[in-house]
């Protein structure tokens, strides 16, 4: 009897192939050696059930199968770490329920007694049967609390201090001050062969997010895009590119994804950038009001930000209190000594005390000034952030710098005609309603005041319904605080 009961195994057998299916058509290694071991032990069983030798020639046939596709299963991860999609949960339900049903009218002619559930007989297949859906009903739970009680993928190693160190050639030859965003050491970094460049990126959900487009010279940019696509797939994970640029607009369109736009990052042109004329006024009068209030403005050199980093903290926390906000990551920089101390920082001052500051990024090679961190006292002189960013213009100019970048203004720019398509009309009512939540259209007014050029930013992902969840991980991904 004992031995009858064996093919219960077989039941477990099947439902963990069922479990372990959609591992394989992602191509995971490890669900690739779960179903070898699984499809070379199974036949065992069903011998000692009685010899049903089709049945076991047939899983061992799948297990040669496996073996001789061996180097198609290459993606690694663990397997509580793969995504389900909802057509394969769907599926496997139904399966599921095919089985539960064909059970009970195979055996309706069985008259129900709680004693089947414990009968050990030769011929008493009925009992075994529902001791084996049992057993399937039991391994389903396990796995399925399993999973829900899995921690999400973790996120990949952040670069270390050298590695940083190591990326300061290629900064310098930078012509986006977006790229000094490696600095924050919350993303990991994928470097090209040569060491001429790179790309930073993040893992969240089932996205492997790369910040902006690739560092470094055109072609090796376009050789990254590729390798980053490479890596995403060994992961088994959907691509995304956050905030891109018009530049490698085709080489994304090759990959197969999807370019949707974000917003528009206002861009300031310094060269002919004063406070003369009549299109100027407001600017004139917005500086000579802060000069008559007792501002002063400085940029401290990164040797001397050490010693200010306490006053500087002070103010953050206190603007993160007003706010009643935390810290963002990812494509934000968040309040870290070590990060600040790589970078000058501006400071305005009144009464011989620091009202704001605003540490300063910068792309020689591209001529190009921004700005990250940017907060302030909550008792600052009013039109302290006009006076700072007009300073920071003038300091632009005379030292060479021919744009300023103010950052992007989100939801911007979109297409408003009734026929757009399906993400303008969508981002479009996102833009409208959540206006009291952040201020969309008050963040473009505030920007427009410095008559900036626009220029688009971009979302490039996987279309169809891969689309909608990039954006979720992408979000989520910024709206972590780093220091937690």
């Amino acid at each position: 009897p004992s031995r009858c009961e064996v093919s219960r195994i077989g039941s477990l057998a099947g439902v963990a192939l069922l479990l372990i299916g959609q591992g394989l058509q992602r191509r995971s290694h490890a669900a690739w050696m779960l179903a070898l071991g699984i499809c070379v032990i199974a036949p065992l069983p069903i011998w000692l059930r009685g010899g049903q030798v089709l049945i076991a020639l047939s899983a061992l046939l799948v297990a040669m199968a496996l073996w001789a596709s061996r180097r198609e299963f290459y993606r690694q991860g663990a397997l509580l770490d793969e995504a389900w999609s909802w057509p394969w949960i769907r599926n496997l339900g139904l399966v599921l329920v095919a089985v539960i049903w064909l059970l009970f009218f195979v055996y309706s002619h069985v008259e129900y007694q709680n004693e089947l559930w414990w009968q050990f007989a030769l011929q008493g297949n009925a009992p075994r049967a529902l001791r084996a859906l049992l057993v399937v009903a039991i391994a389903l739970t396990i796995f399925g609390l399993a999973r829900l009680l899995h921690s999400t993928r973790s996120p990949l190693p952040p670069a270390d201090m050298p590695t940083l160190d190591a990326l300061a050639p290629i900064l310098l030859a930078a012509e986006d001050t977006q790229a000094c965003l490696v600095l924050t050491a919350d993303k990991a970094v994928l470097r090209d062969a040569d060491q001429r460049g790179f790309v930073m990126m993040q893992r969240y959900g089932g996205s492997l997010i790369a910040m902006g487009d690739p560092v470094g010279p055109p072609d090796v940019a376009r050789g990254l895009i590729w390798r980053f696509r490479e890596e995403a797939d060994r992961l088994g994970l959907r691509p995304v590119f956050y905030q891109v640029g018009e530049a490698y607009w085709q080489t994304y369109l090759d990959l197969g994804l999807t370019l949707v736009k974000l917003g528009e990052e206002a861009m300031v042109p310094l060269q002919d950038f004063g406070l003369e004329g009549r299109e100027r006024a407001d600017l004139r009068q917005a500086w000579n009001r802060g000069k008559r209030g007792g501002l002063s403005f400085r940029v401290a050199a990164p040797a001397e930000v050490p010693a200010l980093l306490p006053a500087l903290a002070a103010i953050s926390q206190q603007w993160l209190d007003d706010k009643a906000g935390d810290e963002k990551g990812f494509s934000l920089g968040s309040f870290d000594p070590d990060y600040l101390v790589r970078f000058p920082v501006a400071l305005v001052e009144a009464d011989g005390r620091i009202v704001a500051f605003a540490n300063l990024w910068q792309a020689p090679a591209g001529h190009e000034l921004s700005v990250d961190l940017m907060r302030h006292v909550d008792d600052a002189p009013k039109g302290t952030m006009d006076f700072l960013f007009i300073e920071l213009f003038l300091w632009g100019r005379a030292n060479g710098f021919h744009r300023f970048s103010l950052g992007m203004a989100p939801l911007s720019g979109l297409a408003q005609h009734r026929l757009a398509g399906r993400w303008n009309r969508f981002a479009n009512i996102v833009a409208r309603h959540g206006e009291r939540f952040y201020g969309f259209s008050g963040l473009r007014r505030f920007k427009s005041k410095f008559a900036p050029q626009w220029r688009a930013r971009y979302l490039a992902a996987p279309g169809g319904v891969h689309l909608p969840a990039a954006l979720l991980d992408a979000t989520r991904l910024i709206s972590l605080d780093p220091r937690r």
